[in-house]
C-alpha cells in the first residue's frame, strides 16, 4: 500500500456549474439596455440557458475534446475517387449543433436578433472559439445573398435555420445549411483586387466556370461559399455550392488544411477550382461592393469573439485568485493583485459594452446607426482584438504556473487571442478603412461625434479626450502614418463615452483615469490605487 506524502490543499476548484450569462454583469446589463422591454424576459431566459450550458462540465469537455482532436482531410476514398471531405471529432458537431440551435445564425430573422445573437456569440466563444467561425460566416453571408432575391430565396431560410444539418446534399433538400468564404489568394492577401481566379461566363448569363485557387478558405465542410473571381467585367462575387442541383459534387479540391497557432478545432483550408460551377451574386465588377456587408458582419464577430475570450480569461483569473491563498490571505484581497484583476476587468467590460452597442446599431438599421457602424466597426475591430492578447497573457499569469499548463485551459485562450486581429483584415487594413471613412463619408464621423457627445460634460477626462481627437483630426499632414494612433483614440473615446453613460461610477472613473486621463501604465495592474478597485473586481466575479 502506497504511503501518502501530502494532502492537496490551497488549489482553486474548477470554474464549472455556473451561469456564464447572469454572472457576467457587463453582458447581461448591455442586453437589458439594448433590447425592447417586451423581448427581455424571453431573451434573458434564452441566454441564461445558454450561459448554464457554457458553465457546464459537459460543454467544457466538448470544447477541450474538439481542440485536442483537430479535423483531418480526406482527399480520396478507398477506391481513389476524389471526395475532398473534412472529418471532425463528434464534440465539434455537438458544439456546432448547439450553436445553430442557439440562434447564432438566425439574427437576421428574429426580433432583436443582433443583440441576442451577439450576447450568445460572446458566451459560446468561451467554450471553444473554433466552432464560431462557420457560425460567423453563415450569419454574415445573408446580407450579400440578399442582393439577389432568387439566391436569397433558396439559401436564406436554410442559413437562418436553427437546425444543424451536416449532410452534404443539394440545398433544396436541407433543413439547415452553413456557408464559408474564400477571398484571399497567395499573391495578394488582403489586396483582393489582385485576385487571379478566373470566372468564365456560361451561356445562361448567370453561371460561371471557375479556375484558380484560394489561399484561405474558411469552413471548407460548408454547403456553400461566397468567393471573389475575375469575370470579364471585373472582380465579381459568386456562390459556389458544394453539391450541385443534380446531387453531384461540385469541383472543390481541398489541397490541405492549415496548421495554425490556435483555432485548431476549425478547418481552415487551401482550395483549388478547376471547372467549378458558380452562380453570380450582384453585378459583374462589383464583387467588393457585394461582399462588403459580409466582411463588416464578420469584423463585428471578431470584436465579439475577442470580448468572449477576454471575459473567460478574466473569469478564470478572478476565480483562481478568490480561492488561492498566499502570504497570509486570499490573492484577490492583496492590493497589487486586486489592481491587476480590476484592470483586466475594465478592459473586458469596455470590450463587451462596445461590442453590444454595435450589435444594437445593426438591429436599429437606421441611417444614423449605419453611418456609425461605418467608422465604429473597423475602429473596434482594430482596438478590441489587439487588446485581447496582452489581456489573456496577463490573466494566465494570475494563475502562476498553473496558468501555463494545458489542463487549466488558459494556454488555449492565449493561442486563440491573436486570431481576431489577423482575420478579416489585420490592423493596418482596419486603420486605413477608418481613414477612408473619415475622408470620404462625413456622415460617419458626424454619427460618431453625436454618439460620444452624449456623455459630454459627465467626465472632464472624456471631454479632454474628445477635444484632443478633434485637434488631431484638424491636422491632415502625415495622416496615413498616424492612422493606427487615430484609430486607437477613436475606439478608446467611444468606449469611455459608453462606460460613462452606462457602467457603474467606479468602472467609468477607472477607465477614464487610466485610458483617457493618462493615469495608468503600459502594463495591466497600474491603475491609481485611490480608485474603488474592490468593487470593480466584485462586479466581474464569475460566481456569486
Amino acid at each position: 500500500m502506497a504511503g501518502s506524502t501530502h494532502t492537496v490543499t490551497n488549489q482553486a476548484p474548477p470554474l464549472v456549474g455556473y451561469d456564464a450569462y447572469t454572472t457576467d454583469q457587463a453582458l447581461s446589463s448591455a442586453v437589458e439596455r439594448h433590447l425592447a422591454p417586451e423581448l427581455l424576459d424571453e431573451v434573458q431566459g434564452e441566454l441564461s440557458g445558454l450561459g448554464k450550458s457554457c458553465g457546464s462540465a459537459q460543454a467544457q469537455e466538448w470544447g477541450a475534446l474538439a481542440n485536442e482532436n483537430p479535423p483531418t482531410l480526406r482527399t480520396h476514398d478507398r477506391y481513389g475517387h476524389r471526395v475532398d471531405e473534412v472529418d471532425f471529432h463528434p464534440s465539434w458537431h455537438r458544439l456546432l449543433g448547439k450553436g445553430v440551435a442557439a440562434g447564432l445564425t438566425a439574427a437576421w430573422v428574429r426580433p432583436g436578433g443582433h443583440v441576442r445573437r451577439a450576447a450568445a456569440f460572446v458566451l459560446w466563444t468561451q467554450i471553444e472559439a473554433g466552432n464560431c467561425c462557420p457560425l460567423s460566416m453563415t450569419h454574415a453571408a445573408v446580407p450579400a445573398l440578399r442582393t439577389d432575391p432568387d439566391l436569397a430565396a433558396v439559401w436564406e431560410p436554410r442559413l437562418t435555420s436553427m437546425v444543424y444539418d451536416r449532410e452534404l446534399r443539394p440545398a433544396r433538400l436541407k433543413a439547415g445549411a452553413l456557408f464559408g468564404m474564400g477571398m484571399t489568394e497567395k499573391q495578394g492577401g488582403s489586396d483582393v483586387r489582385t485576385n487571379t481566379t478566373a470566372a468564365r461566363p456560361l451561356p445562361d448569363g448567370e453561371s460561371y466556370e471557375l479556375t484558380g485557387h484560394k489561399w484561405f478558405c474558411s469552413a471548407p465542410m460548408s454547403d456553400g461559399f461566397l468567393v471573389l473571381a475575375q469575370a470579364p467585367g471585373g472582380l465579381t462575387c459568386l456562390v459556389v455550392p458544394r453539391v450541385l442541383e443534380d446531387g453531384t459534387r461540385n469541383v472543390f479540391r481541398i489541397q490541405r488544411l492549415k496548421d495554425k497557432l490556435g483555432n485548431r478545432s476549425n478547418a481552415s483550408s487551401e482550395v483549388e477550382f478547376d471547372g467549378t460551377w458558380a452562380r453570380r451574386v450582384g453585378e459583374e465588377g462589383l464583387g467588393v461592393r457585394t461582399i462588403i456587408e459580409m466582411v463588416a458582419a464578420t469584423r463585428l464577430d471578431c470584436v465579439l469573439g475577442s470580448a468572449g475570450l477576454m471575459r473567460q480569461a478574466v473569469a478564470q483569473a478572478i476565480h483562481h485568485c478568490t480561492h488561492r491563498e498566499a502570504f497570509g490571505g486570499k490573492l484577490v484581497d492583496k492590493p497589487l493583485m486586486r489592481n491587476v484583476l480590476a484592470d483586466l476587468a475594465l478592459e473586458s467590460e469596455a470590450a463587451t459594452t462596445l461590442a453590444l452597442r454595435l450589435a444594437a446599431a445593426y438591429d436599429d438599421g437606421g441611417e444614423q446607426e449605419r453611418a456609425l457602424l461605418r467608422i465604429a466597426v473597423p475602429a473596434a475591430k482594430y482596438w478590441v482584438t489587439k487588446r485581447c492578447t496582452p489581456l489573456t497573457v496577463e490573466a494566465s499569469e494570475c494563475l502562476g504556473g498553473n496558468g501555463y499548463v494545458e489542463e487549466s485551459g488558459m494556454p488555449r485562450l492565449v493561442r486563440e487571442s491573436p486570431l481576431n486581429s489577423i482575420w478579416e483584415g489585420a490592423g493596418n487594413v482596419q486603420a486605413l478603412d477608418v481613414l477612408r471613412a473619415l475622408q470620404r463619408e462625413p456622415a460617419a464621423f458626424n454619427a460618431y461625434l453625436q454618439e460620444v457627445g452624449k456623455a459630454r460634460g459627465a467626465d472632464h477626462r472624456l471631454d479632454a479626450a474628445i477635444k484632443g481627437l478633434l485637434t488631431e483630426l484638424a491636422d491632415l499632414e502625415g495622416i496615413e502614418a498616424r492612422a493606427r494612433r487615430l484609430t486607437e483614440r477613436l475606439a478608446l473615446v467611444l468606449q469611455g463615452s459608453l462606460l460613462v453613460r452606462y457602467a457603474p461610477p467606479e468602472v467609468a472613473d477607472a477607465f477614464c483615469a487610466s485610458r483617457l486621463g493618462g493615469d495608468g501604465g503600459a502594463a495591466f495592474g497600474t491603475l491609481p490605487h485611490t480608485l474603488d478597485l474592490a468593487s470593480i473586481v466584485d462586479r466581474a466575479r464569475p460566481t456569486s
